[in-house]
């Protein structure tokens, strides 16, 4: 899960391989609860929330959930607690997105890529899937505190193609928003940049659509693409050049 993409794009990913790939948000047989999904996907977004450059990287596509036991990216790698048709509470261990140096102006640090603990719920009725979800970095990167809230609906078109309309928001705390955004007096002293705190508040929205294929009984193509804009003082960081930046993702998976 050592990925560097951008923070907004995990849950789009994670529903372009777990929502669509995944029976569990779709209409399904109990007996499709315990599955493996894994896959190469590509995505294009932001270096960094809000950056002017984009990167074309590379990306696993994972859904795995075996008993109490799973992994995707959208929540990491750990185990849920509670799991029914209708409900699921979960814990995990899971990445935090960094940027490198080069990614941000000169004078400003890198952030490195961190490991967070996250505690998760994922409510199914009435055909919606929606999930709160609160990570807290304790290692390397960043150690502040991102809570996050989705919700999807997913529209089985034919036997074959789902479409999955997808809402997400993010709350981050002011460490959080101060090591992502923040520009500290020694980093504005040597880029230049004036020195910001972003304190705590909502970080960002974003709108997706993901469209999902299955090709055969064992392989899924899914394309997404949204767009994310960043809410509250995190939008007026020296580093922003965009408020709201497209993203996208394409992925093929392997259902054993």
């Amino acid at each position: 899960m050592a990925w560097t993409a951008p923070a907004q794009a995990q849950n789009w990913i994670a529903q372009s391989q777990g929502s669509a790939g995944s029976e569990r948000s779709a209409p399904s047989e109990e007996t499709d609860k315990d599955h493996i999904i894994v896959g190469l996907g590509t995505s294009y977004m932001p270096v960094y929330q809000g950056a002017d450059d984009y990167r074309v990287l590379p990306i696993p596509a994972i859904d795995i959930a075996w008993g109490p036991f799973f992994a995707n990216l959208q929540n990491g790698i750990g185990v849920k607690a509670v799991d029914t048709s209708l409900f699921t509470v979960g814990a995990s261990a899971t990445y935090m997105a960094g940027y490198r140096r080069k990614d941000v102006p000169d004078g400003v640090d890198k952030l490195p890529i961190g490991l967070g603990a996250r505690l998760f719920a994922t409510v199914r009725a009435g055909g919606a899937v929606a999930t709160v979800g609160a990570t807290k970095g304790v290692l390397n990167g960043n150690k502040g505190l991102v809570a996050d809230a989705s919700v999807s609906y997913p529209v089985r078109v034919t036997s074959r193609l789902t479409l999955i309309p997808t809402l997400t928001t993010t709350w981050a705390d002011g460490k959080y928003n101060d090591s992502y955004f923040g520009i500290d007096d020694n980093e504005a002293l040597r880029s230049g940049l004036p020195a910001f705190s972003a304190g705590s508040g909502f970080k960002d929205a974003s709108a997706l659509l993901t469209a999902s294929y299955r090709l055969d009984k064992h392989l899924i193509l899914s394309v997404s693409g949204g767009v994310t804009t960043l809410l509250g003082n995190d939008a007026d960081s020296p580093l922003v050049a965009h408020k709201t930046t497209p993203s996208g993702f394409a992925s093929i998976a392997y259902r054993f």
